[in-house]
């Protein structure tokens, strides 16, 4: 029994839990307490980005749905938007896989970086503005839709691009990229 506690000890990867419950937490507080898009998209799209060099796929797939439920419980997003969140997530979720694509399938790592980035956050602007604009019409009122239209349009993609410029630099001087 010894034996088999200490392969699993050894298995753990208590850096990578670190650093996933720095990322997580930090993903988790600021949407919670940081109430203004313009601040809040762009470190929650760099939080993923960053996981996803740091920690590998899976880890960064997780933390795709930490930001959104937190925005919902701290008030970023009022509680009418409750059906958006899955999207949001999605989105979230589409923006990781597209860049860890790109940068694992193109031999020059600045241009996969760059291209996953600006594609994968074009398709998540997308993703969110075609569903949540459907969802939100079927849902909301018509005055509070035109609202949620406008938070998940153009600034999803501003954020996104913003956030992966913010991953850039933090990735480039601890020397991830």
């Amino acid at each position: 029994m010894a034996l088999v506690k200490e392969q699993a000890a050894v298995k753990v990867n208590i850096r990578a839990i670190a650093k996933f419950l720095a990322l997580a937490g930090v993903a988790t507080v600021v949407p919670f307490y940081i109430h203004f898009q313009w601040i809040t998209g762009p470190l929650v799209n760099a939080i993923l980005i960053i996981a996803l060099f740091l920690l590998g796929i899976r880890s960064a797939l997780i933390l795709c749905f930490v930001p959104s439920l937190m925005a919902l419980a701290g008030g970023l997003l009022p509680a009418v938007l409750a059906p958006v969140v899955p999207f949001i997530m999605l989105g979230n979720t589409i923006l990781v896989l597209i860049m860890e694509w790109f940068y694992t399938n193109i031999k020059d790592a600045n241009k996969g970086y760059w291209l996953g980035l600006v594609i994968g956050a074009s398709l998540k602007f997308l993703f969110l503005f075609l569903n949540v604009n459907i969802v939100s019409r079927l849902l909301i009122k018509k005055e509070l839709a035109a609202a949620v239209a406008g938070m998940m349009s153009w600034p999803q993609l501003a954020t996104a691009l913003t956030g992966g410029l913010i991953a850039w630099g933090v990735l480039k001087k601890i020397k991830r990229i």
